[in-house]
């Protein structure tokens, strides 16, 4: 009884979001359409072609283009964040000759990534962490600045074609995720995990947007933007905004982990994590494809001392994040390789600390970089610097550094950061952790 009553608290409090997480909400994934698609940013005219129209509608269909790239290469990545690892702290071992259940290792293991021990039959651990992501650069790109320009449709043809918009935008991404794992040891060499994450992802961008006229000189009124402080109204400039907030439950991780080989301290397993797509991708709570993910743990101990190694590939199905959210279709999220290198320190019998390195693969992944282009028309050509898109793999690591405090009986307090050393995908500099660990 005692055991269910704290099992259905557990999930409770894991499947537990904030009052605004039932608040109506945009789609995130389409963003940056609502910025530059029909609702969005408009370049107005007044010259009006043989067919009745006039360019603002070339424009329109060149900014979809452009960010719809942007998008996917921005949601692939914001939706493959780190989990806290569902392992318990406290790892035990019956003792036949006692009858009792005896502590395995001096310290209280990694926060982030994973040791060889298991919990031991019988036992359940429950841990419940909160992490907080904000997004400062895209492959070294400062989010804060990111630019762009959008060419009129058949500018090849010159004349008036030839003008462009350049814009300057200001992305302001941020997840907040809290995460409820659940431990049970089902035999002494064998556990089953479940980790439940709730997430809440805000995505903001404001463009400040300028015709370049290379190719209309004077002419005004063939692109403007409507300014009642401009010249008969027909201004350069205008600023735009799109984005909005949701929050709800993220991608479920089912876990078995299993000891294949222990000698005195030294441990080795082998497990397999199961990614369900319970998350939104829509709104960029989760990934929207499956995952399997088979890893190998390793752990030592000399004295206070215990040294572990991690490593684990990571397959993904498809998703609409990785081909387009708008119509539906759906292609490859990049599959990981992943590898783990840290240690963890019994300070004393209350207190130990945690480092790690930590480094993924990411194979055949979407990217973005910056280029320059020079733009010449009839009244005059401007550099200007844009944003290019591709296809390679790529390495991005990080180091973390924590602690774990034995608060009260089985009670752990734990805190991290983890800090990004590489540029490469999209980086957070700093990403705080804070939890609590229960065994029992």
């Amino acid at each position: 009884m005692t055991r269910r009553v704290l099992l259905s608290t557990c999930l409770a409090l894991a499947m537990a979001a904030p009052a605004w997480a039932q608040q109506p909400v945009p789609t995130l994934s389409q963003v940056f359409e609502d910025l530059f698609g029909p609702n969005g940013l408009v370049v107005d005219s007044e010259a009006v072609l043989p067919d009745g129209s006039t360019h603002s509608g070339h424009f329109n269909s060149a900014f979809q283009s452009n960010f719809e790239q942007f998008d996917v290469a921005l949601a692939s990545q914001l939706t493959s964040l780190p989990l806290p690892s569902p392992a318990s702290g406290f790892t035990y071992r019956f003792d036949p000759s006692t009858g009792t259940f005896v502590r395995t290792s001096q310290s209280f293991g990694p926060i982030l990534t994973d040791r060889a021990e298991t919990i031991g039959r019988g036992r359940f651990s429950f841990g419940y962490n909160f992490q907080y992501f904000s997004f400062d650069k895209l492959e070294g790109i400062n989010l804060a600045a990111v630019p762009s320009i959008f060419r009129h449709d058949d500018f090849e043809l010159g004349g008036g074609r030839a003008d462009v918009v350049s814009t300057t935008n200001a992305i302001d991404v941020s997840v907040g995720q809290w995460t409820g794992a659940l431990t049970y040891g089902v035999t002494d060499h064998f556990d089953v995990s479940v980790a439940v994450p709730v997430v809440r992802t805000s995505l903001h961008v404001l463009s400040a947007a300028t015709i370049q006229r290379v190719g209309t000189g004077p002419a005004h009124d063939i692109h403007f933007f409507r300014d009642t402080d401009a010249p008969d109204e027909l201004g350069s400039e205008r600023t735009f905004e799109a984005g909005g907030t949701a929050s709800g439950l993220g991608d479920v991780i089912v876990r078995g982990k299993g000891e294949l080989f222990r000698r005195g301290s030294q441990g080795f397993t082998g497990g397999i994590d199961l990614r369900l797509p319970t998350g939104d991708e829509r709104n960029l709570l989760g990934s929207g494809a499956w995952g399997v993910r088979p890893f190998f743990a390793y752990s030592g101990a000399s004295g206070r001392v215990s040294p572990h190694v991690n490593v684990g590939y990571l397959w993904n199905g498809a998703s609409v994040l990785a081909g387009n959210p708008g119509t539906g279709e759906k292609a490859d999220v990049p599959d990981q390789f992943q590898y783990a290198l840290g240690a963890d320190l019994g300070v004393n019998d209350r207190f130990s600390i945690t480092g790690d390195w930590i480094s993924r693969l990411s194979i055949d992944s979407p990217r973005v970089k910056l280029v320059s282009e020079t733009i010449t028309g009839k009244y005059g050509s401007v550099t200007l610097q844009d944003i290019a898109f591709e296809r390679s793999s790529f390495w991005a690591s990080s180091a973390a550094v924590g602690c774990k405090m034995n608060a009260k009986g089985r009670l752990l307090i734990d805190f991290n950061l983890r800090v990004t050393v590489t540029d490469n995908g999209l980086t957070d500099r700093v990403t705080p952790l804070i939890g609590l660990e229960y065994t029992f």
